[in-house]
């Protein structure tokens, strides 16, 4: 499926090349399919990997850790090297750049990789009932399940709406914003959350974490709604990109400690359904709503996900020892 991953992605970056609307259609259908792979694949398969190997299931958390924080650094390094090549070479040379990478990145899979095949005796629709059976009846996986709908909604409606929200605050009308550097920051920010993650799990259980990470996300939010300056607004996207970094590897925790190893790739996927029809409905209602109203509207998610999780631990009794 990481090999898949990379085929469909590099699929995706060649279509670029054609100045037709129909293939380039194509190529966002190609792009979706492998964005929902590279949030689940490389995950279930480090942790089956992880678990095969006889590592401390501790070791998780650092592994997480490490992988947010360079996930930022790079982002921080892939921004700027596209902006080069870009300048030089046309706004079309960023996606061959990583068609390239893509190229290399299947063929270390291909050849370093061990395959992890699951439960191969399962079929797809067996796998697949499974995993909707077991989280309807599992308080954690469902709450696991929302919260990643919710947050990730948020964030990647947020993702969308932080330029025209800068651009709209009263005291920055008619600026020429510094987009790279403005995004440049949130990836530091990121990789800030991921080495405060690191810090606070010694001492902080992620079943505990994760309630503030959805309660300050939500604060963060109200900012625009209630604020139109500027400063105070940039600042708390950089507060919520911080939490961001917190989020994921804590998240990504959590779902290796309740989510069994068989139906993980296919959980994560079948809560990107509810995520995606969220951003969607968001963004076609995009001129019906305000930017701060939108922001609330996240804002509300986040709290939705808190409270199911709150409610969910007097569900499970695992989840009521781990957050005394």
């Amino acid at each position: 499926m990481g090999i898949l991953f990379g085929i469909l992605y590099g699929l995706s970056c060649l279509t670029k090349v054609i100045n037709d609307f129909n293939i380039l259609l194509i190529g966002r259908l190609l792009g979706g399919i492998a964005t929902s792979l590279l949030f689940s694949v490389f995950e279930s398969w480090m942790v089956a990997e992880h678990n095969s190997r006889g590592f401390k299931e501790e070791l998780l958390s650092s592994t997480f850790y490490k992988s947010s924080f360079l996930n930022g650094l790079v982002a921080i390094g892939s921004g700027l090297f596209a902006s080069e090549v870009a300048s030089r070479w046309g706004y079309v040379s960023p996606f061959l750049w990583s068609f390239s990478l893509l190229v290399a990145c299947s063929i270390i899979i291909t050849i370093q990789w061990n395959e992890n095949y699951g439960d191969s005796s399962s079929s797809l629709l067996s796998t697949l009932k499974t995993s909707i059976q077991s989280s309807i009846n599992d308080p954690a996986i469902i709450s696991l399940g929302i919260i990643q709908s919710l947050f990730e909604a948020s964030m990647y409606t947020f993702v969308f709406m932080w330029t025209p929200t800068l651009l709209e605050s009263s005291d920055l009308i008619g600026v020429q914003l510094p987009f790279g550097l403005i995004f440049a920051t949130f990836m530091v920010c990121v990789m800030i959350g991921s080495s405060i993650f690191n810090l606070l799990q010694k001492n902080l259980k992620p079943e505990i974490l994760i309630q503030y990470i959805l309660l300050f996300s939500s604060i963060c939010f109200l900012i625009p709604y209630f604020f139109n300056n500027s400063f105070i607004i940039y600042l708390s996207f950089l507060f919520f990109e911080i939490l961001c970094g917190c989020y994921f590897p804590c998240a990504g925790t959590l779902r290796s400690k309740y989510i069994p190893e068989s139906i993980r790739a296919t959980v994560m996927n079948l809560f990107r359904v509810p995520l995606n029809l969220l951003v969607v409905t968001m963004l076609m209602n995009i001129e019906r709503i305000s930017n701060q109203g939108i922001f609330f509207t996240c804002s509300i998610w986040l709290i939705v996900a808190l409270a199911y999780y709150k409610f969910s631990i007097s569900k499970s009794k695992e989840l009521i020892k781990l957050n005394k």
